[in-house]
């Protein structure tokens, strides 16, 4: 009673809590804006596209004076997926010493490190492609380290019964970053010419990197401005949840523990879909639909709006469910994380055999690709259940196994349309519904949301 007492008189949305998911947000929508936006300008940096996109010049104007590349497909797919190969090296590592320096300085050093490489890009494609590479293996590196080191911070920020609205709303910075640079890079490339577009994504970064640097505290005791009020409901909510840094793992515990295999392969599969869409989706509309630059955009930022959308009231029901003990903790993660990997099987079904115009296509495009984020409110959160302890490093672990399912996912996509011009999508779609299933059935069966004893402070760690 004391404690639903307290959580009545704490300050809601307009708190720091709140505040510091909100510029979690932005840095989100940054990091994934920079990396989204070659793949719309691939489509006119690139002087062959028509073999992936079947789009002639005249539907997509350029600016005369940027320059344009005679990359191959398969080059396309390598220079698309390259991020990810940085992406993955810093996972494991960066999921590790979140939890034991200031998460403050490592996100701010991610951001500002990602936004110099977005502003390198123009120059690295007048060297050449293998630099271009070069360049988006060094951003992955830095971008993977703001996607792996933000985790440790719901360790003292989030309480219990916030962490699916906490999560959610930093986590749709992800979504609403795709749909803001498909809508208006169109724009900048016909306007200004491509390269601009890297110059303006990468200041962006930069001044979001100096606003969390001013705003962001590791700690809620920490915050100048936080009320002694809010200050004393998430410290008492989260005072069975060992705060003191890790220095040492349960690694053959983590490795014997079958929940934890769960979520591995479940993030595997959702962002192996979820990286193929963000890649591939102007490619995809542009093959399908025939559209312009502009047209292109705005259809291939579409998904991305409903997603930010359907992850926000994601959270929410997810947090109303728990608090209203409507359902059990594992019943949620479970019922979400079903949602979130059914629904796009579906919905890509449906994409594939029942669009017969223009409207069909965009209306099954959006929600086989919108309702994966349902899974947000699941699986995605379901390691701070079972081992709240090491969820950094946890996290950075299972993100590897989903940024590996991406990497793949851009190369295998590449390869396919260079080999099989005509009928592609069939065979990359149902391939994604083969592995979304396969993830789910193994979810279901072995997911808890309990914490683990190996996970409990009073277990003696070892690496």
């Amino acid at each position: 009673m004391e404690n639903n007492f307290l959580s009545k008189k704490v300050p809601g949305f307009f708190s720091c809590r709140y505040g510091m998911s909100l510029i979690l947000h932005f840095c989100n929508m940054v990091i994934v804006t920079q990396r989204v936006c070659l793949s719309l300008t691939m489509v006119v940096m690139v002087n062959n596209t028509q073999s992936l996109t079947n789009v002639s010049s005249e539907a997509n104007p350029r600016s005369t004076m940027d320059p344009v590349y005679n990359w191959s497909p398969d080059i396309q797919g390598f220079i698309l997926s390259s991020n990810f190969y940085g992406a993955l090296v810093v996972q494991i590592p960066i999921g590790y010493y979140s939890g034991i320096y200031s998460v403050k300085k490592i996100i701010a050093c991610g951001l500002l490190l990602s936004s110099v490489c977005t502003l390198c890009t123009p120059l690295a494609a007048q060297v050449g492609a293998t630099l271009v590479i070069v360049c988006r293996v060094v951003q992955g590196m830095a971008q993977g380290t703001v996607l792996s080191g933000q985790h440790q911070i719901w360790t003292r920020w989030a309480p219990p019964l916030e962490q699916g609205r906490l999560t959610t709303i930093s986590a749709s910075g992800a979504m609403l970053g795709p749909f803001i640079v498909l809508l208006v890079t169109g724009f900048i490339c016909e306007l200004l010419g491509w390269i601009s577009v890297f110059y303006i994504f990468g200041a962006c970064g930069c001044v979001v990197c100096i606003f969390w640097l001013v705003v962001f505290y590791d700690d809620p005791k920490d915050h100048p401005c936080i009320s002694n009020t809010e200050k004393n409901y998430i410290t008492s909510s989260l005072a069975q949840v060992s705060s003191s840094s890790v220095t040492t793992l349960p690694i053959k515990a983590m490795l014997q523990s079958l929940p934890v295999w769960a979520i591995a392969f479940c993030n595997f599969a959702i962002v192996w879909a979820h990286n193929f869409f963000i890649t591939y989706n102007p490619i995809f509309i542009n093959s399908v639909l025939d559209v312009n630059v502009r047209e292109n955009g705005f259809l291939s930022g579409l998904p991305f709006l409903f997603a930010f959308i359907i992850t926000i009231l994601g959270g929410q029901m997810a947090d109303f469910c728990l608090s209203r003990n409507i359902f059990s903790t594992i019943t949620v993660r479970k019922v979400f994380t079903t949602l979130g990997m059914v629904c796009p099987i579906v919905f890509s079904i449906c994409l594939l055999y029942l669009s017969f115009n223009f409207l069909s296509t965009v209306i099954f495009l959006i929600l086989s690709q919108a309702t994966a984020f349902l899974a947000l409110s699941g699986v995605n959160i379901n390691v701070l259940d079972i081992a709240p302890r090491y969820y950094g490093f946890l996290r950075g672990v299972t993100t590897l196994t989903g940024m590996l399912g991406g990497m793949i996912s851009s190369t295998i996509g590449g390869l396919i349309l260079n080999a099989d011009p005509e009928t592609p999508w069939y065979k990359i779609y149902l391939m994604i519904a083969a592995i979304n299933g396969l993830a789910l059935v193994f979810y279901l069966i072995f997911a808890k949301a309990e914490i683990q004893n190996w996970a409990k402070d009073s277990q003696e760690t070892r690496l």
